[in-house]
């Protein structure tokens, strides 16, 4: 299908939203950026990915194949967070106090993992602004499959190399990336029957600065791709690209589990993100690889947070919440409502709130509240729906 203008499509869509109410001056604290806090969680996945692909070398020209098969396994598994996670919290600009070092990291990740920054920015603004809200909001539309088969899974443990982009945005497996990375260098983008693909064309469509700039980083990706698998064809060290070029892609596994958990099987149309969004309780090493957006509700709720802060807004507003899932109660909730929808395709769980939870929206939220971060691209409209970044 070919999607009608977003500006046309989100003329009357104005969403009220239910945001839980704490002390102003506890929400501003709690807003706070930290170059500090930014560097232990940008630096500390830095010098994770620094260490797991040292690792990956080393086993590698000691010829220590079973200790290469393990490095290249957790090199993976921590750059899988790379694609959507990182990228995510450094797009909405609230890692670091100062600018410069978001944008930089935002980069570096975007780079390693085939993601692109300017595409993404347009996308999740209006994620936010609507979230599943079909008519503002396709970045995730809804039902999205908890896929368990084999030889998805087998993928998601291995290389992720054949799934293709679905329900959500950039999503797909490396080729699919790669496609579509080379389809947008030249201007191309906008297959047909390829949800993802028809999002981008529908964003480049309404935002052609944006468009402009995702040509041009699209180019930037495959020119430092190529310069990777260059030197490694010049040099002989082809372990380069599995270091630098297709880590993301690889072991898949725990991101995918953690990642799916947002938004699956949950009711569209809501202006209570406690209906629409979950958060799930993981252990901490795997929280800071997530980069603590288990933390989901409360993150769509107050966007302007700190990813860092998350757990600390998450106490804070707790009893106005749903309490949170274990990510094995997730899966199960996710695969039971799956399982009913083949039958009732327009079902979806309704969450329910504990008796202490309010629902009536006192007064409209302030610019602070209603804050995205710096995510909105600064040529983007964004008066009508009333969000600030």
């Amino acid at each position: 299908m070919a999607y009608k203008p977003l500006s046309e499509a989100t003329e009357d869509l104005k969403v009220q939203w239910y945001r839980s109410k704490m002390p102003p001056e506890r929400f501003r604290e709690l807003s706070k950026r930290s170059d500090r806090k930014g560097w232990l969680q940008a630096g500390g996945h830095l010098v994770l990915f620094c260490l797991t692909g040292a690792a990956l070398l080393y086993t590698w020209t000691q010829s220590w194949w079973i200790l290469f098969a393990i490095a290249l396994f957790a090199h993976g598994t921590v750059a899988s967070f790379y694609k959507g996670t990182a990228v995510h919290e450094l797009g909405h600009g609230t890692v670091f106090e100062t600018k410069w070092l978001n944008q930089a990291f935002l980069y570096l990740f975007s780079l390693i993992s085939w993601w692109n920054p300017f595409d993404y920015a347009a996308s999740h603004t209006y994620h936010h602004r609507y979230t599943l809200h079909p008519e503002g909001d396709r970045e995730v539309l809804l039902p999205i499959h908890p896929n368990v088969g084999r030889a998805f899974l087998l993928q998601m443990f291995t290389f992720n190399l054949f799934t293709q982009p679905g329900r959500t945005f950039g999503k797909g497996g490396f080729l699919s990336t790669v496609w579509l990375t080379c389809l947008d260098a030249c201007g191309k983008v906008g297959a047909t029957n390829v949800p993802a693909n028809e999002w981008l064309d529908a964003l480049h469509r309404d935002q052609p600065v944006q468009r402009t700039r995702s040509i041009w980083w699209s180019r930037l990706l495959i020119a430092f791709h190529s310069v990777v698998l260059l030197l490694a064809l010049t040099t002989g060290v082809w372990v380069l690209p599995l270091i630098f070029t297709v880590p993301s892609y690889i072991a898949n596994w725990l991101s995918y589990a953690c990642g799916l958990t947002q938004h699956c099987g949950l009711i569209e149309d809501s202006a209570d993100f406690r209906k629409n969004t979950r958060s799930i309780r993981l252990p901490k090493f795997v929280e800071f690889l997530y980069w603590h957006m288990n933390w989901h509700t409360e993150h769509h709720m107050y966007a302007g947070v700190p990813c860092y802060n998350l757990p600390a807004l998450a106490k804070e507003i707790e009893n106005d919440m749903p309490a949170p899932r274990s990510l094995q109660g997730a899966w199960r909730e996710m695969l039971e409502i799956w399982d009913r929808q083949k039958t009732d395709p327009v079902y979806a769980w309704d969450t329910p709130l504990p008796a202490s939870a309010k629902t009536k929206r006192n007064r409209e939220s302030v610019s602070a509240e209603r804050s995205i971060g710096d995510l909105a691209p600064k040529e983007m409209t964004i008066a009508k729906s009333g969000e600030k970044s």
